[in-house]
């Protein structure tokens, strides 16, 4: 289904680069899932031009399965979130100009955030392809609808020598974000080597967890993903529309007590608060995954999508378990301006 355009006024493109048009055209229509009539109203072009537009960027090689984002890159919010974070990179995809939305419209939501996770699984997977080209290479990957993209995104790449390992155990029902369905995307993907841990993501006590997490199979499994080269997670925003709550992970009365304590997000079964504290839970206590402190100082991406998800991004970024971030462009604009806000 394509995606309805956002209420918002045409973009000004007089000034714009031949180069830079038809890098947003080919954004807007493959990646944002616009038809070309409302590409053509977005950027107040004709039709018959976006068409051609449209096949120029097929012929130039810009578009295949992807869009190739070196040409696409906000590097004015890129850097700004860089020096915030103290990062060692961040990829912004091009915005696309979504209004702020009323968390409480479930439909809108979900629409902005399925085409926000789409962009930043895509620059996720041109980011990914240009390290699997190096040889032997270690990936963990967390799960989630955004990691998701990344695997569903990825193509053009074998690499027999590449690991893709779980970072944290399956849910108990089927789903495509499912770390184990995630884990074997990669490697079906890539010709490489898919590898998971053999438990459930949550335990029903800490016993529980103590008794799998001693099992030689899962010990071995947990050293293997703690060896990783390249960590690859997400993050979840703590609303009722968030992947714990949606996957019946967490209850309402859970959402909230949680919230209250002051979580803002969580990842790989932790919560941290703004200031990336961690904030403790019987929740943490019975997960099974990586630590994440294990994983500072490591080569950590974070790949995060979505205007509900700035409050996120922002709390796990102070955390400084991360050194990268690949953002689409209007989350990535949004947090600039919290962080303009917060330091005026």
């Amino acid at each position: 289904m394509k995606a309805k355009t956002p209420k918002r006024l045409t973009l000004a493109l007089n000034h714009e680069s031949d180069d830079a048009l038809l890098v947003r055209t080919a954004w807007l229509y493959h990646v944002a899932g616009l038809t070309q009539e409302e590409t053509a109203a977005r950027l107040g072009l004709h039709r018959s031009r976006v068409n051609r537009l449209l096949s120029e960027a097929r012929e130039r090689g810009l578009v295949s399965v992807t869009i190739q984002h070196e040409s696409a890159r906000d590097n004015a919010t890129e850097q700004m979130i860089v020096d915030a974070f103290g990062l060692d990179f961040c990829l912004s995809t091009p915005a696309i100009g979504f209004e702020p939305l009323d968390v409480t419209d479930a439909a809108a939501v979900r629409m902005q955030g399925l085409v926000a996770r789409r962009a930043v699984g895509t620059a996720g997977a041109n980011f990914l392809r240009g390290k699997l080209q190096d040889g032997p290479i270690k990936v963990g990957v967390s799960w989630g609808r955004t990691i998701e993209q990344v695997a569903q995104q990825l193509s053009g790449v074998r690499n027999p020598q590449a690991m893709f390992i779980s970072l944290l155990g399956s849910l108990t029902r089927n789903s495509a974000s499912n770390p184990f369905e995630v884990v074997q995307a990669f490697a079906a993907r890539t010709g490489g080597e898919g590898h998971f841990l053999p438990v459930p993501f949550i335990a029903d006590s800490e016993a529980d967890r103590d008794v799998l997490l001693s099992q030689r199979s899962v010990a071995e499994a947990m050293a293997l993903a703690h060896s990783a080269d390249l960590f690859l997670i997400s993050t979840g925003e703590l609303a009722e529309t968030s992947f714990l709550r949606t996957q019946d992970m967490l209850s309402s009365a859970e959402l909230q007590t949680i919230r209250a304590r002051g979580a803002v997000c969580d990842t790989l079964g932790r919560l941290f608060d703004a200031n990336g504290r961690e904030i403790r839970h019987p929740l943490s206590d019975r997960t099974l995954a990586v630590e994440p402190e294990g994983l500072r100082g490591r080569h950590v991406v974070l790949l995060a999508g979505g205007l509900e998800k700035v409050d996120a991004i922002n709390g796990l970024l102070r955390a400084g378990l991360v050194n990268g971030l690949i953002v689409d462009g209007d989350t990535g604009l949004a947090l600039v301006r919290r962080l303009k806000q917060a330091n005026p």
